[in-house]
Formats: C-alpha cells, structure tokens, sequence
C-alpha cells in the first residue's frame, strides 16, 4: 500500500500516469473476440490550432464511454485521428506567411504545401499532447490523417463512383465566393449577419426615349452585368412596356423587358434586375429565357473588363464610385438605408459574393432520400435528444447539390484530368498514361468530402475484408456538438449508407455550446474564450472531466463556471480523504477486496451495501442512456453523502472499538465499498481513481482493466434502507436542535423520541451503540405513549416526534414563532398535494405508483403538521 498525501494535488497524480498506460499498451483492444466490439472513432479535430472546451466536452465524453465499455468487457476501440481541413488550415498558413512578406502564388504549389505539412506536423502534436493531459484511452497505433495515403484511396474511391453513378457532375452555377480566400465555398459554409446597407434607386431609360422604369438594388456595381429586367406575368401595371428595351445606365448596352414567375409584385416597383452571373435566383431566369451571363468581377472582388473605367477597383470602392457617377449623370434617384442579412465567409470574415462559376458539385437528392427512407427503418441512426432527428430530416428534405471543389492546394485534389489536344475529361483512381497529354483539375475536394467518410474510411475501407473494418463497423456512438450536423453528421450518414449500405454509427449523442458565465458564445472577438489546459493546470483533468459530463442535459448549452470547476475538485478532495482514511486504517496484511459476507451485516452494513446496488443499477443504466449528469448526481449523492458522511462516521465506532472481530469486518466492507467507487468513477475521472487504486490492495496492473462493478442479489435489503432512512433522520434531528440551542456534542442532553409507530423501536435499541455515539443523550426515552414535556425543542420527522426538553435553554415565545413558520411551510405542502390530487388529469394520466406516491407524501405531510399543531398547543398552556 501507497501513502497518501494529506490533500489531493492533481498535478502529483496525473503526472506521468498517462504514459505509463500507453507504454502498457492499455489503450489497445483486447482481442478478445468473444466479447462483442464497441468503437468510438473521434471527430477529428483541425490541424489548425489548439483544442478547445468544446473538443474537450466532446472527447471527456467519448472517453468516459470507452472505459465504461472496456471495464464491462467490450472490446472497444477508441480511434484518434485529425482534419487537414482545407480552407481553414490553408487560411491560417498564408495568414502566417503574409506576415513574412510571402505569398503562396510566389512560392508554388509544392512549396507551399510543404509549408502547411510543416504546420500540420506542429499542431498535431500540440493536439496530441492535449489529448494526453485529458486521458485519452486513445489507440494512437491506428491513428489516421483525412491526407493519409488511406484516406485518400478512399476519397479517390468514392468520387470516382459517384462521377460514374451521375451524382457528381461539373457545371456552372452561382456559388458562394470568398474573394479574399478565392474560392467556392458551400452554403453551409456561409454565416449571415446582419449589415448595414442600402437600396439604390435607379433609373434604367427605356430605349425609344419615352421615359424609364425605376429598379432598386443593393448591389449597384452588378449591374454591368444586367441582361434584363423582370417583371410577374400578368402585372397589370406593366404589361405596355413587357418587351420593351432599356438603356443600362453608363453603359449604353440594350437590355429586354421580360415577364418571369420569379418576380413578387408586391415587393418594392414589382421591377427586377436580373444578373444572372451574380444572383442564384438570375440565374435560374436566365435559364429559362436564354439570357447572356456576364460576370463583371475578378477571383480578388475587383472588377474586371467588363466594369469600363470601374475595372481593377474593389467591388466596395467601385460601388461608391458608380453611385457617385449614376448620381453626376442624373440616374439616381435615391438612396434608402437598410439593415440587410448578407452573407460573411466562415473561415475569413469577408461578405460572399454570389457569382457564377464552373465547379464540380454533388447531386444530392437521391443520396438524400436514402437517408430520410432509412430513417423509418430499425437500421436508422438515433438521435440522443431524440429532438435533433427533425433537424436532419429538414436539411435532408430541403437539401441543395452540394459545390465540393475548393480553388485551394491544400487537400484532396480532384480526381479528374482534362485531355491538352481534345479537351476530354477523365475522372479516374489514378493518373491517366499517357500523363503528359492530361493536365489534372487544379482544384481540391471540400475538407467535409473526405471527413464524410470518416467513420469506415479509418477502418481500412474500401478494402471491406480489412479485419478493423469487419469487427468496428459500424461504429458505435458518435459525439458531438449539436451545430455541426448539417456540416459533418448529415454528410457522413449519406456517404456512409450509399457505400456501406449501412449507417456509419449507432447512435448520435449531442451536447450544445460551451457558454461565458454570462451565457455568450465563446469567441475570439468577445476574448471569453477558456483554454482547457489553463483549466487542467489549475483543477486537474479529472475536476475537468466531472464538470463537463455534469454540466447540463444532452442537447443542452451549458456555462463555463469557475465555482463549479471548484466544486468539482473539492468533491474529488472528499474522495481522496475518504480513500485515504479506509486505507489508513487496514491491517498491513490487508487482501484485495472480496465479496463480504452479508450474514454478518448490522443495520448500516446492509444499508449502505443496498445503496451500493441501487447506485451502480442506476449509473449503468444513465451511462447507456447518455444521462451522464444524472449519473453524476447518483455518485455524488451516495459518495458524498451515503458512504463519507454516513457509512464512515458509523464505521468509527468498531474501528475505534476493542472488538477485533468486528474491526475486520468493518475493514472488509469498506475495501470493497471504495474499490467499487472508484470502479465506478473511473470512467469520468481515470487518473486519480487509478492512483488510489494502485495505493490500496488490489489485483490487475490497472484499474482501467477492472470488472466494472455489477448488482448482487443478496445486497438488496430495502428493510435496510427504511431503518437507516430512520435512524439517519433521528440523528439528524437531534444534531440540528443542539446546533439551534449551541449544545456541543460533548454535552449530555435529555432525549425523548414518541415513535408513530411502536414498531420502530427495535432500530433505535439494535442500534444503541450508535445511537449514544451520536446522540449522546443523558436520558433516552423511546415509546409510542411518551408524554411530552412542557419545555423542549421539537423535531417532527417521518415516524417520530423528537423532544429534547430545555428548559433553561430555550425562549417559549422564539420557540413558537420557529413553530409557526414550520406549520405554515407544512399547511403549504398539504395544499399543494391536495391541489395535484383533485386534478383528474394527473390522477387519470400519472402512473399508479406516482399517483400513490404523492397519497403518501401528503399523509406524511398532514401527520407531520398534526405534530407540530399539538406541539404548539403544548408550548402555548406552558406559559
């Protein structure tokens, strides 16, 4: 046996423990293939920067339901991995090269790419070491790169078939545009935020000189890119002018009038421009009436040729200057200010620009149907909250060919060759032969194409005889943050049940967002955000760990808060003291734990034994449903309370006591009690259960791979449970009345207990040892019959009436008023259970047991109140 300091130091334990489990190869599957596989793949974190408290939210619980399954007996794979994340990543290496004064256009594609391995090697190890700080059971010999020569098979795989399926195609089409990045990005990849803008009025003349029509735009400087005007069929208004030509403004050029379904009549003149090179919905009309498509501006957002004297200026620059100009030439009318939603680029803060580019794209329909017709199946992906299926459904219903080529160099290249002579395409696994006729597609795949596959691309496929693959797949749980299943989650069930016909994973558990204390979104701009190992460093891994899976609800946001993370450490202290107690106080000679022998039980032996039972029956079952803080509450209610406050304290007695025999028996239980607590906390708080596990007798090298504790049948004694309950609440009692009356417990005071029920006597005299232990009464009365005093402190509790008579120690009239108010909280309670009983709905609708639940509390309630009215009675004839 280990000594133990006299205080939990987080640092002492967790230093070192990490690399003594890697070392011992603990974090592998067992092999066992007996027992049935439970894999977790994690979400792969980006390359492009540290973790954060959401990565740890998800990884504490990813890890804890790891250990749970590895000590249950599964053979459970953890498997690590990282995102190249393309846009991102590049974004952050040519952020840090501008500082140098170079630009990737100068170095070359090679060059530069080798410069963001270089990055992508500094963070993954960073990253690395994060996942050690927290305890990651990680299996870092399968560890896997979405640019992984695995990976990448498997993304030249399944763009290749889907190519040859028709659901990937190359086409043009208005995208979203990050002229500062430039390159394509996906809807999804665009947030909206309201800005300040403005509608332009302007006058569009019509070409014979009769007049003009008013249009009104936000976007003045697309207008060189107009073909026509629109207006609704059938508009009464314009239906003399539908076919007419107008003069665009400074440029001279003929545009038509023309009538389109697309057009609102009721919003602003019921006049559009339509510029079908730069507006999503332009397009589609001039689709449909053949109009020409004219793109007027460069990949950077400067205007091109076709803006005349505009061309070179920033789009926001030539826009002042065109208004400026439209104003000068007498076709402005006016300008409107308005807060718009615009769309900003996630990765470079910069607003989109819709603009019409060639670019491959998914077709995502079909693939789309396959999910939402699966998901009436048993084979369906479950949502934990349930809630968050509707989510996927909606985007899946309502889903758009997805844009999956990036203009990048960081990432999956396109598959795909274009013929020098002939201007053929080839899309294929590998490179053409004849590879100096073919030049391949300079663009990259979306980072989400290839994170997409993740849950069977790092278990070897597309090779489906690879062993990892045919024991792990499908995973088992998924855990993330609710916000990226349009992102990730959605794109991983398609992929995953167009190529393996399967789901990719079982179950989707789902938390919300890390908050401030002041319940804001952590962000860079706000400066709030909290670096999970400034929080390790202070608190340990372990405080960390608990305060994550006990933070909130799945689904739910939850508040970074310095108190909890406090608390979090000083219940773990309370562990480490009672640990350090049981211990201290074994023979030398001590064995492991074994299974007691229940014939030898007193009250408090078999009580705590049935909490244990109902402890680990209700923590298993909340860790299989995900209720990690509701498990939580069920530990920290019986370590805390049962078996520190209670079982100990009462343990006292024989360990302080001449009776060996006794003594031996009471350091059996609490052997075995402790070994179970940390059997069950292990999952959530893996170093300091494994060092003091390691500090008292044990068996196995690691408590990592410990039988996870189980119930037995000869430890429910719910008897037990409703004596101790008793006795609990007796000693309760008289310690608060010496508390309210400052009588120490080294005084002896007069004791007098009126039982409801003459049937409670035997646990007060079967257990008089504990009873004068912690009592300490000078006189003890025990009957049904007992007559109260004149003078006493009173104690009404379930089953009893407690009196301790002080005369001289207590004021009648503060004696009643404290009455009064007890009486009034106990009329309150009386009502509220008649109130909840004489709705027909709850008595109708609530399970029986609930309903005869509350029939008990309020007859507890009406009997209590009796008590206290005839204590009242008393007090006042006293006078």
């Amino acid at each position: 046996m280990t000594d133990l300091a006299p205080k939990y130091n987080p640092n002492e334990v967790e230093k070192g423990r990490y690399q003594e489990w890697f070392d011992e190869d603990l974090f592998k599957p067992s092999g066992d293939k007996k027992a049935h596989p439970y894999s977790i793949v994690i979400p792969p974190p980006n390359v492009t920067g540290k973790l954060h408290l959401g990565h740890a939210w998800d990884t504490a619980i990813q890890d804890t339901l790891i250990r749970f399954k590895r000590m249950e007996g599964y053979d459970t794979l953890y498997l690590p991995g990282m995102d190249h994340a393309g846009i991102a990543t590049q974004a952050k290496v040519e952020a840090k090269l501008r500082k140098r004064g170079k630009d990737r256009h100068q170095m070359g594609r090679e060059a530069f790419v080798k410069q963001v391995w270089d990055w992508k090697d500094e963070y993954a190890n960073i990253i690395k070491g994060q996942w050690a700080k927290m305890g990651l059971s990680l299996d870092y010999s399968r560890e896997r790169f979405t640019l992984d020569k695995g990976l990448s098979k498997a993304v030249r795989k399944v763009f290749v078939q889907l190519y040859n399926e028709g659901l990937i195609y190359r086409g043009e089409y208005i995208i979203n545009w990050d002229p500062e990045l430039q390159t394509a990005l996906s809807d999804i990849e665009v947030i909206h935020k309201d800005d300040k803008g403005a509608f332009y009025h302007v006058k569009y003349p019509f070409a014979d000189g009769s007049g003009f029509v008013e249009i009104a735009t936000t976007r003045p400087e697309t207008m060189f890119g107009d073909t026509a005007v629109a207006v609704a069929p059938g508009d009464e208004r314009y239906k003399d002018i539908v076919g007419k030509e107008l003069v665009l403004p400074l440029v001279g050029r003929h545009i038509p009038i023309i009538e389109d379904q697309h057009v609102d009549p009721e919003f602003g003149t019921g006049l559009v421009k339509i510029t079908p090179a730069h507006d999503p919905n332009d397009f589609q009309v001039g689709n449909r009436h053949n109009l020409e498509r004219i793109n007027v501006m460069n990949d950077d957002g400067t205007m091109n040729e076709e803006a005349g004297k505009y061309a070179g200026m920033d789009r926001f620059e030539a826009r002042e200057a065109l208004v400026k100009d439209l104003k000068k030439e007498g076709y402005l009318i006016k300008v409107e200010p308005i807060v718009h939603s615009v769309g900003h680029s996630e990765r470079s803060g910069v607003q989109v620009e819709p603009r019409l580019s060639k670019q491959w794209f998914v077709k995502m329909k079909p693939l789309a149907e396959e999910v939402l017709k699966n998901q009436k199946t048993d084979g369906k992906v479950n949502f934990v909250p349930e809630r968050f299926e509707g989510t996927l459904n909606h985007w899946m219903e309502d889903v758009h060919d997805w844009v999956i080529s990036r203009q990048l160099w960081w990432g999956h290249r396109i598959p795909a060759w274009y013929n020098k002579k002939t201007g053929e395409t080839y899309v294929g696994e590998e490179a053409p032969k004849d590879i100096e006729n073919w030049e391949q597609d300079p663009d990259v795949l979306d980072t989400w194409f290839s994170s997409a596959l993740w849950p069977f691309s790092t278990l070897g496929w597309p090779d489906t005889d690879n062993p990892d693959f045919k024991r792990y797949f499908p995973t088992n749980t998924l855990v993330t943050g609710y916000d990226i299943i349009f992102f990730w989650v959605s794109r991983m069930i398609f992929q995953g049940l167009h190529f393996t016909k399967k789901r990719p994973f079982k179950d989707v558990v789902l938390h919300g967002l890390m908050r401030d204390e002041q319940g804001r979104k952590m962000s860079k701009s706000l400066g709030n955000g909290v670096d999970p190992m400034d929080v390790v460093d202070k608190y340990g891994a372990d405080a960390l760990r608990w305060f994550l899976l006990n933070g909130t609800a799945p689904g739910q946001d939850t508040r970074y808060d310095p108190k909890k993370l406090a608390a979090a450490w000083n219940f773990i202290n309370k562990i480490w003291n009672a640990s350090r107690f049981v211990i201290m106080n074994l023979p030398e000679d001590a064995k492991p734990a074994h299974m007691p022998d229940t014939t030898q039980f007193d009250l408090a032996d078999s009580w705590i034994f049935d909490r244990l039972n109902h402890t680990v029956s209700e923590v298993t079952r909340l860790f299989d449903e995900y209720k990690f803080g509701e498990a939580g509450r069920e530990l920290y209610n019986f370590i805390w309370n049962d078996f520190c406050d209670w079982y100990i304290e009462i343990s006292k007695v024989a360990l302080n006591g001449d009776d060996e025999e006794l003594k031996a028996r009471k350091q059996e239980n609490l052997i075995w009690i402790l070994d179970q607590i940390l059997r069950l906390m292990h999952p959530i708080m893996p170093f300091v259960t494994e060092k003091l596990w390691l500090s008292m007798p044990h068996e196995g090298k690691s408590i990592m791979t410990a039988k996870y504790p189980e119930t037995h049948a000869e430890f429910e004694n719910k008897q037990a449970d409703n004596d101790m309950a008793f006795l609990i609440e007796v000693i309760k009692a008289v310690r608060n009345i010496r508390m309210e009356v400052n009588a120490p417990m080294s005084s002896q005071i007069d004791i007098m207990i009126q039982l409801d029920d003459e049937a409670n006597k035997h646990i007060l005299d079967d257990n008089f040892e504990y009873v004068e232990n912690f009592l300490h009464p000078k006189d003890l009365q025990v009957a049904a019959d007992i007559e109260a005093p004149k003078l006493a402190k009173t104690a009404v509790i379930p089953g009893a009436q407690i009196f301790v008579p002080l005369t001289e120690l207590v004021n009648v009239d503060d004696e009643l008023k404290k009455m009064e108010k007890e009486e009034k909280r106990l009329e309150e309670e009386v009502q509220r259970a008649e109130k909840k009983l004489a709705n027909q709905g709850f008595v109708a609708h609530a399970p029986e047991a609930v309903v005869n639940k509350e029939k008990e509390k309020k007859a507890d309630y009406e009997s209590q109140l009796a008590g206290v009215r005839e204590r009242m009675k008393e007090l006042k004839e006293s006078k």
